[in-house]
Order: C-alpha cells, then sequence, then structure tokens
C-alpha cells in the first residue's frame, strides 16, 4: 500500500459538511492553547462524533473504516505488534491479507507511525481506520498477561529450587521490586484489572497451583504453575495485607490497595489453610470507576421510578434480597449515592466496607472486638442519621434494632439472603420479629439476580432446543415460536465465552396496607395470595424473559435464573 498523505482533518470534516467553520476556529484556537489533538477537541466538545471522524477519514483516504466490536480479530496476530509500539501509535494488528498485514489506526495521516510501524514489522502493511476509543479498549483486551505470568511463575519456580528457603528473608529482603514473586503478583493484578475480573483465586493442588479469575460471574483458569511457588504467593499476599505471616492454620481477612494502570484498586483479601496448603482468594473493588447510579442497573424504568419514590421518604426499612454475588451492594450503594446531600447524615455499618463514599460514615464490623451489628447500630442511631445502611440483617437482634429504628424515624436499607421478595417478610418472622414490626416498617423488598449479557460481536440468530421451548412456554404460552432468540457463538471480545458483561434482573414488593395487614396475620397462606397480586407477574422470571426477548441474554442464563428461585 503507498504511504498516505499528510491531510487536515479540519478541512475533511469542512468539505463533507461535518462541521462549521466557526466550530473549527474554536477548536483550533483551543488547541492551540492547549496542545491537544484536534479530533479529540472535536469529540469532546460535541462537534463531531468519533464515527463520523473516523469515516470522513476513511473516505478522504480512500481505505476501510472498520468497527472494531463486530471485526473477529485474532489475538496472535495482534501480538504481531508489540503493545509498547500500539499503544503509542495509536494502531493494532487486525488479519494477514494478501496484499500485506491489516493495520487499524486511529489516525492513519500520522506519517511518522505508518513509517515506524513497517520498520518494526519489516512488511508490507494496509491501512483501516478504526475509532481511538475502541481501539484502546480492544488493546487492553487482547494484550494478555498470560505468556508473562507463566513465564515468571517459572522463574519463582527456578529460584526457588529444590533447597528450603526462608521466605520471611525472601519477601523482606533488598530489591524487593525485581523479585519474581512481586512480579508475577504485579502481573496478575495487570491481567485481571484488563478483563475485567472481580476475583482472583489462587489455589494449591496436589501437584500444580492453579490461578483463576471470576469474570462475569464465572471462573476461568489463567494459569497453572508448580506446587512449590504457592507459600511464597501466600506469604507476600499476607504481608501486603498486614497478616500475620506465622499463622497458617487458621482462616485470615484484611485488604490491602494497590495502582494498576493509575487506577486506584482496594484488595479484599481472604486466606484458608486446605489439604495442600493456603488458599487464597482476592475481590479487587475498582475504586476509581465510581458508584455506579441507580439508572445503569438494569431495573424497569417503572420499577425505577417506584424505588426512587420509596427511598426518598423520611422513614422505613427497604430491602435488598438474593444470593451472595447478585450485585445487592450495587443497588444500595446506587441508591446511598442519590440520598447523600448535606441535609442528610448517612451512616453505613458494613462487613467488610466496600467502597469507600466520600460524605457518608462508614463503619466495619469486627467481630474480633465484640464490635457487632447490632451493637454498631445502637450506637449509629445515637449520632443522628437520618439514613442507615446495615451491611446484612443476620439475626433477631439486628434485625429488631434496624425495624425500630425504621419506625422511629429513620430510612433503614439492608440485605437479606431470600429467594425471592415474596419470601422476605416471612424469613423475617421466621428469624422471631414480631408481627406488628414487619408490617409497620418494612416498605419494600427487592430482589434481584445477575445475569450475563450475549456480547454484541458475536451475537447470532438461536435455534431453541426443546426444553427451552418448554420452558418459555410457562411465560410466554403459544406466542414462543413468534420470537426471534439470539446467542454467542464466543470471540476474541469475550475470551470466547459468548457473554460479555452482566445486567441485574429485578422484582420489587412494596408493602402496601393489604400486604401489612396480611403479614401481620397468621395465615402465611394468605400472605403469599396477596403479595403474589401486589407484585401482578412482574417477577424475576418475566424480566430475565424480557431481555431473552430483547437479545440481550439466552434463554439457557434465564433458565439459570429460574433454578436458582427454586433452589
Amino acid at each position: 500500500m503507498a504511504r498516505p498523505e499528510k491531510i487536515r482533518l479540519g478541512e475533511i470534516l469542512l468539505q463533507q459538511k461535518l462541521l462549521s467553520q466557526e466550530q473549527l476556529q474554536l477548536a483550533l484556537a483551543e488547541q492551540q492553547r492547549t496542545g491537544r489533538k484536534l479530533g479529540r477537541i472535536f469529540v469532546e466538545n460535541g462537534f463531531a462524533t468519533e464515527d463520523a471522524i473516523s469515516g470522513a477519514l476513511a473516505r478522504q483516504l480512500n481505505i476501510p473504516y472498520i468497527n472494531l466490536k463486530q471485526y473477529q480479530i485474532k489475538p496472535n496476530t495482534v501480538r504481531l505488534l508489540p503493545e509498547i509500539q500500539a499503544r503509542r501509535f495509536r494502531a493494532i494488528a487486525m488479519d494477514e491479507q494478501d496484499d500485506g498485514l491489516l493495520i487499524g489506526m486511529a489516525d492513519p495521516t500520522d506519517l511518522f507511525a505508518y513509517d515506524e510501524i513497517t520498520r518494526l514489522l519489516k512488511r508490507d502493511i494496509t491501512l483501516a481506520v478504526v475509532n481511538e476509543s475502541e481501539l484502546l479498549q480492544t488493546i487492553d483486551r487482547l494484550y494478555r498477561r498470560t505468556t508473562q505470568i507463566t513465564g515468571l511463575a517459572r522463574e519463582l519456580e527456578q529460584e526457588l529450587g529444590d533447597t528450603a528457603i526462608d521466605f520471611g528473608t525472601m519477601a523482606t529482603g533488598a530489591g524487593l521490586e525485581d523479585a519474581p514473586v512481586v512480579k508475577l503478583l504485579q502481573s496478575l493484578f495487570d491481567d485481571a484489572t484488563q478483563v475485567g475480573a472481580s476475583d482472583i483465586h489462587i489455589e494449591p493442588q496436589e501437584k500444580r497451583l492453579h490461578i483463576r479469575f471470576r469474570i462475569d460471574g464465572v471462573l476461568h483458569l489463567q494459569t497453572e504453575a508448580d506446587i512449590k511457588i504457592a507459600p511464597s504467593l501466600a506469604l507476600r499476599l499476607k504481608l501486603m495485607a498486614d497478616l500475620d505471616i506465622s499463622e497458617k492454620r487458621l482462616p485470615q481477612d484484611g485488604r490491602f490497595a494497590i495502582k494498576v494502570k493509575q487506577q486506584q484498586v482496594d484488595v479484599r483479601i481472604s486466606t484458608m489453610p486446605t489439604q495442600h496448603g493456603e488458599s487464597v482468594v482476592m475481590r479487587l473493588l475498582n475504586q476509581s470507576g465510581g458508584i455506579l447510579n441507580l439508572d445503569a442497573i438494569g431495573m424497569p424504568k417503572e420499577m425505577l421510578k417506584r424505588f426512587r419514590a420509596i427511598v426518598q421518604r423520611p422513614n422505613g426499612l427497604v430491602l435488598v434480597t438474593g444470593p451472595t454475588g447478585s450485585g445487592k451492594t450495587t443497588t444500595l450503594y446506587g441508591a446511598l449515592s442519590e440520598l447523600n446531600t448535606r441535609e442528610r447524615k448517612l451512616i453505613t455499618v458494613e462487613d467488610p466496607v466496600e467502597y469507600r463514599l466520600p460524605g457518608i460514615n462508614q463503619v466495619q464490623v469486627n467481630d474480633k472486638i465484640e464490635l457487632s451489628f447490632s451493637r454498631v447500630l445502637r450506637s449509629a442511631l445515637r449520632q443522628d442519621p437520618d439514613v442507615v445502611l446495615v451491611g446484612e440483617m443476620r439475626d433477631q437482634e439486628t434485625a429488631q434494632i434496624g425495624m425500630r429504628a425504621a419506625m422511629t424515624g429513620h430510612l433503614v436499607l439492608s440485605t437479606l439472603h431470600t429467594n425471592d421478595a415474596i419470601s422476605t417478610p416471612i424469613r423475617l418472622l421466621d428469624m422471631g420479629v414480631p408481627g406488628y414490626m414487619v408490617a409497620s416498617s418494612l416498605q419494600a423488598v427487592v430482589a434481584q439476580r445477575l445475569v450475563r449479557l450475549i456480547c454484541e460481536s458475536c451475537s447470532q440468530d438461536y435455534a431453541l432446543q426443546v426444553n427451552e421451548i418448554e420452558w418459555l412456554k410457562s411465560e410466554l404460552k403459544e406466542t414462543v415460536n413468534m420470537h426471534q432468540y439470539a446467542h454467542g457463538r464466543g470471540c476474541s471480545h469475550c475470551n470466547g465465552t459468548g457473554f460479555r458483561g452482566r445486567v441485574g434482573v429485578y422484582e420489587m414488593l412494596e408493602i402496601t396496607r393489604e400486604v401489612a395487614d396480611a403479614a401481620n396475620g397468621d395465615d402465611s397462606a394468605k400472605f403469599m395470595k396477596v403479595a403474589s397480586a401486589q407484585l401482578a407477574g412482574e417477577t424475576l422470571r418475566r424480566h430475565a424473559v424480557a431481555l431473552v426477548l430483547e437479545k440481550r441474554t439466552t434463554v439457557s442464563e434465564a433458565m439459570r435464573i429460574s433454578t436458582q428461585l427454586e433452589d
């Protein structure tokens, strides 16, 4: 392919009527003042979209414009161009073609970048235009640290050798930042953050060490290594979390903060003695991402409107229920962020504190010093709060204190482990909470689950299996065959899983006068009937089926949610 010519982006957009002369002059003045790229100024000021700019460049240079979200990139091809150069030149190797290697560039008019890439690859290249934001996301996703992690694990294994080593000396010695164990952990955290993992599991088996990432709620094996490196990894992590390095017989919990690519990540660590060594699980909490607001959690619009109205009430108890890892904390933090104004005092009682929220008084429970939920909650109510968040109602005492607070002018938000919204008031009664307290303080119960979303890059139509048709008939009756369904075939964007990202499915039981009266009575069958009528069919299952019909998730994912409910 011929070397591209240097052209002026502003003039191209003017010629193609995508920009006005006035907008160009404003952007040029800002560029002169700040030195930033012109294309970025156009996008940030709303003068032109990235798609429009990329399309205009492609037309002018007579080269293709490629949407990276839809393009199937081969990971092996990507690595022909080293990550440092890919980021520096805003370029990505996409495909091997007859006329050369296809390179996607955010700015194909950058002649220096073109010459350097050609020199580096020592072969003919053909160009395509790609969006810069999509390009950076693709680079983050595809330049995995898998090979590097395996290599560092081997390096650590060789350093340890077969002789007995004082790990304490090794972990606290000079030149620590160059130690293979530190490099290995740094690469693990980099890779986990890059692929959006929520947890890292380090699990010693009989002969091998397994390191797995949890991505979108599902565990994936990242690498295997020799079992002899397990103690040094566990020890280094314990030092980072300020845990007792001599104690290997008892579980320990802690936390520490790390910086990964200029992002602050809080790491919650849990160690547990197993048959073959200490298992370590780390939960990654990205503090720089900000708290998700309620509009982004996936709650249906009408339900969200009602939920917002309920959490704005001055008093009462609102419960969010579901199993571990169903997004309850995200929903409650979303509500807290909207309630967090200068006029309100907010106190949270959590175990542990997951995200640090500015302007909110957060307390972490500590059973070792008898700082229990109930004890902190009693003290919190003497601090004159308007809103109290209780991480979990684990026992009768905590539940009763929370409900009394809700009856005496406080808004109380909390979680409970129940399968659905209707069973929650019954669960409270089973815990020994009097019926009158449930009836007078409980305002609403939100039950939720997380379903995986079909990867947009590899979504395709899907023919239902017989068992899926039968399951859908319970919601859709005879209209099952009138709809189209989708699934992901698996691609580089979703690591071959067919899923990318998750969204919540919800049901909400409002405690109206009728529901409260039924809860206060002794007839549980009557309560179930009244509560079901209040839900009006807007159940978790129905919300999941709605996502299936929108081709956002698969029937198998909706069925998985249903199985959890039946359990």
